[in-house]
């Protein structure tokens, strides 16, 4: 593991920032701001013919050249066929992904707009409308470097990961494998009974702070975790308040959707097993990024005994949610 002062991103100065931009062919002005991103580093840089780009500097060692392209040419291909994405731009080498000073970089044009308003209908049916047209293109084939979505990647050795690398607290070691074994098994049947996981390219990380809103429309962003998995990934992290809210929420999201593409039903029975997985997952996560200086500064709570019994809780109401009637289309 790296220790903080060795980390990468601690080399990357404003300079070093600017001069990366100077040298993919742009020409900053004084205006620079660090966004929040904290699996990448992403800045807002001015230019000096008045227009602002913001530019994407990738984690050292998480993406190989080609799963990054691989999102870009996704991107792109949505892109071209109208549907409301944000692909990188074309650099002067004629690619849109280039490096320096270690760093994978692309740059995307700067978007403005705000968070989907969830609670107006009309908003939910345009929402699902635009989902089901990124997946109508994303089911025409499938990624060749991408991830793909599994429980064993997601769940099972990211609680191996954090058992391991002593992150659990002593005296909570048993409650949290027990019941990681636990939900690991329950949700493996619950997957098996399904015949598996459907598979097509995704957003992967669909949730409203990854949704501009402007001129009537939602606008997707970063596509740093697009993959291969179910059209309901996509769509449940769109979901929002008690059994019965959600339950009328899907209904119209999946109104729009059923517009451009095939929901599948069978899914909706996956929604809870990707909620624990995805909690899972952001634990270890931010396990595996402790020794990023960024973490600690901005994640203090995390990886203390209180963290780790609180989220001991929360996979236990993930477990008891498991077991209950999945949503219906038909209540």
């Amino acid at each position: 593991m790296l220790l903080v002062s060795d980390h990468p991103f601690i080399a990357l100065t404003p300079d070093r920032v600017l001069s990366a931009i100077e040298f993919l062919g742009f020409s900053p002005d004084a205006r620079f701001f660090a966004l929040n991103s904290y699996e990448n580093r992403v800045y807002q840089i001015g230019l000096m013919d008045g227009n602002t780009i913001i530019a994407k500097f990738y984690r050292p060692d998480r993406w190989t050249k080609q799963q990054i392209l691989e999102e870009h040419t996704f991107t792109r291909e949505l892109y071209e066929l109208e549907i409301p994405v944000v692909p990188p731009m074309m650099l002067e080498s004629g690619e849109s992904l280039a490096e320096s000073g270690g760093f994978q970089i692309a740059v995307f044009p700067q978007l403005i707009g705000r968070t989907p308003d969830m609670e107006d209908l009309d908003s939910r049916l345009t929402m699902g409308r635009f989902v089901a047209r990124i997946h109508s293109v994303g089911a025409q084939r499938q990624f060749v470097h991408r991830n793909a979505l599994s429980l064993d990647v997601f769940a099972r050795q990211n609680s191996y990961f954090l058992l391991e690398n002593d992150f659990i607290p002593a005296d909570l070691i048993v409650a949290y494998e027990s019941l990681a074994r636990d939900l690991v098994e329950k949700m493996d049947a619950q997957i098996g009974a399904l015949g598996g996981l459907n598979s097509l390219r995704i957003h992967g990380d669909c949730h409203l702070g990854n949704v501009l809103w402007s001129d009537d429309t939602p606008h997707f962003v970063d596509f740093d975790d697009t993959m291969s998995g179910p059209a309901i990934q996509d769509l449940w992290m769109l979901l929002s308040g008690e059994r019965d809210q959600r339950q009328g929420q899907l209904l119209e999201l999946v109104e729009g959707y059923n517009e451009f593409y095939d929901f599948k039903v069978s899914e909706l029975a996956l929604i809870e097993c990707l909620r624990t997985m995805r909690l899972m997952n952001y634990s270890a996560w931010l396990a595996r990024r402790w020794n990023d200086p960024a973490f600690p500064l901005n994640f203090p709570w995390f990886n203390t005994e209180r963290y780790w019994a609180e989220h001991i809780l929360e996979l236990r109401e993930q477990s008891a949610a498991l077991d209950e009637p999945p949503l219906q289309l038909f209540p």
